[in-house]
């Protein structure tokens, strides 16, 4: 990719301007509203906060305040019914985890999914400095880390997007056999994170070992995490009837997809991958937004988050690859 198609920027490659410019549509994206509403696969919602939230005060109870905030130690030391009263954090660090390995430079319709993944961290970055959040990231692929520790202001967001499309994976040929490393880059993600943090982690999460799972769940303990899968309409399921050549950039083979078996199968897996992040996030309180190479990149994260505001189909075909 040294030598980049011009055409081909949005597709295959994204660049910085590009990502900047998706500064105007940021304000679609508000990340300081005091709950916003995650679907979890089905009908499953569950509350997402805003800033985080910490102890103010303690006093007297009063009608209609929250039973689940009743203070029970001050109560139980006056006699009196007490409810804690909390306040909006001034700052709360947003981080971006994103994962460029080589099964993100792949695509059938839209964009790679690198491209889509770089364009969704790229939205969040925008709208976390326009929430005035401290906004940090850990960009990886294999042994390739790019740390970025949180701080405020455009230029955190300026700073993520030249250190993202400066990332060498865009740069070399992907290696398929590259070892894919997502536990050593969650493992690096927990040591700079802090309790009470907002996390996106952005993959096709192809390949996540019990480790990775692992740290994963210690991070979802203490902090607020939101899981976007990034994926290719050709990996959920194959098309019908139809030789088909594949790539990954070294080695060729050819997909006859006339085979039902086969076609249900393939189907299958991708399914049963997706129904195990599904599971992995309900248990632990994440939240699970799935994003199309194929779909909007700001819709999926609206619709994904419960944020239901109108926008142009100007703005909003400029996600869609190419258009």
């Amino acid at each position: 990719m040294s030598h980049k198609d011009q055409q081909a920027e949005g597709l295959t490659w994204i660049s910085p301007q590009s990502l900047i410019q998706l500064r105007h549509c940021a304000a679609k994206l508000p990340l300081n509203r005091s709950k916003i509403h995650a679907r979890q696969g089905g009908a499953y919602l569950s509350s997402f906060k805003g800033r985080g939230m910490e102890f103010d005060e303690s006093r007297m109870y009063l009608p209609g305040d929250d039973i689940r905030s009743m203070d029970w130690k001050v109560t139980a030391r006056t006699n009196q019914p007490h409810t804690k009263v909390f306040r909006e954090e001034r700052e709360r660090p947003v981080l971006l985890w994103l994962d460029l390995n080589p099964s993100m430079f792949f695509a059938t319709r839209g964009a790679f999914k690198s491209v889509v993944a770089t364009q969704a961290a790229s939205l969040l970055a925008w709208s976390t400095v326009g929430s005035n959040d401290r906004l940090g990231a850990l960009v990886f692929a294999g042994d390739q880390h790019i740390e970025i520790r949180p701080k405020r202001g455009k230029s955190a967001a300026l700073d993520f997007i030249r250190r993202s499309c400066d990332h060498p994976a865009w740069h070399n040929a992907p290696e398929p056999q590259q070892p894919r490393n997502m536990h050593l880059a969650a493992s690096r993600l927990r040591k700079v994170v802090k309790p009470g943090s907002l996390i996106f982690l952005i993959s096709d999460f192809r390949e996540l070992d019990d480790q990775a799972r692992s740290h994963i769940i210690n991070l979802a303990r203490h902090n607020n995490l939101v899981l976007l899968h990034v994926f290719d309409p050709f990996e959920a399921a194959l098309p019908t009837s139809g030789q088909y050549k594949v790539s990954n950039g070294i080695n060729e083979v050819a997909l006859n997809t006339a085979s039902k078996k086969l076609r249900t199968a393939y189907q299958s897996r991708f399914a049963e991958h997706q129904q195990q992040l599904i599971k992995l996030c309900r248990q632990h309180r994440i939240h699970w937004i799935p994003v199309s190479t194929d779909e909007d990149v700001l819709e999926s994260l609206q619709n994904g988050l419960g944020i239901h505001a109108g926008h142009s189909n100007h703005q909003s075909n400029q996600f869609r690859g190419g258009k």
